[in-house]
């Protein structure tokens, strides 16, 4: 390997000294213009139902709902949250396939397995299965939320949390690595340990109770690390392309 990309600290520190001398740190760049705060439109979903602004809103989103995103946490934690939150609502954007993990032992999919788990401890009227939503539909949803979790396992850095933070958003994300790479607790975001849906659900309540001029400071502080360090047309593409230039000898664009 003459020259490898990592897009994180910690998937570079993973790899043995002889390649990680090798790997430059890039992230591949968030579209900060695009992921950015704004007004969001009201969602109506499959009964009907419409969800604005003015609820009180959670959002969880993953690229399937599978457990190396947490999404078997999510689902434990909804139940006490649900149950000390009695107006909020819970929206859930992902797939039912499995992007990086194996399906459950049995068949069918995680959504099933939790939803038969949680039985009736869980209020599904209040909890809001969208599947897989077109990019514009999942900043606007981020636009919406009051609070939006991120969890995942030790494991390459979803660019979905990044562009959450991007939009402004009450971020509560999992204290696990490369999380904690981006996420400062009580600076840009709320950490919780991934294990304890208990901790979780206690975040999301912390996440909700903020005076509104502690949501916009974290908000705020959020978009600010993704803007200085992880935007694509000033921080990613250059980076990209002097590693290219410095490397390879392609030139530099005029």
């Amino acid at each position: 390997m003459d020259r490898g990309v990592s897009p994180t600290r910690w998937q570079r520190n993973l790899h043995p000294s002889p390649f990680r001398e090798r790997l430059t740190q890039i992230h591949e760049g968030i579209d900060t213009a695009f992921a950015s705060p704004g007004s969001p439109e009201a969602v109506t979903l499959s009964d009907g139902r419409s969800l604005s602004a003015d609820q009180e809103i959670v959002t969880y989103v993953a690229r399937d709902l599978e457990p190396y995103r947490g999404f078997h946490i999510m689902m434990r934690a909804a139940v006490p949250l649900l149950r000390s939150r009695p107006a909020t609502q819970l929206v859930i954007a992902g797939g039912d396939g499995c992007s990086y993990g194996p399906p459950p032992d049995g068949g069918g999919n995680w959504r099933e397995r939790l939803l038969a788990e949680l039985g009736a401890d869980l209020p599904l009227d209040r909890v809001h299965f969208l599947g897989s939503v077109p990019h514009a539909d999942f900043i606007n949803l981020m636009r919406l939320s009051r609070a939006h979790l991120y969890l995942t396992y030790p494991f390459v850095l979803s660019w979905s949390m990044l562009e959450a933070m991007s939009c402004g958003v009450v971020l509560v994300a999992s204290d696990t690595r490369p999380v904690t790479e981006v996420v400062e607790h009580g600076v840009n975001g709320l950490l919780v340990p991934f294990h304890d849906p208990a901790a979780v659900a206690s975040g999301l309540v912390a996440a909700l109770d903020m005076p509104m001029a502690q949501r916009l400071r974290l908000g705020n502080a959020a978009r600010r690390t993704v803007v200085e360090r992880y935007d694509l047309e000033t921080i990613g593409l250059p980076g990209w392309l002097e590693m290219l230039h410095q490397e390879f000898g392609l030139p530099r664009p005029r």
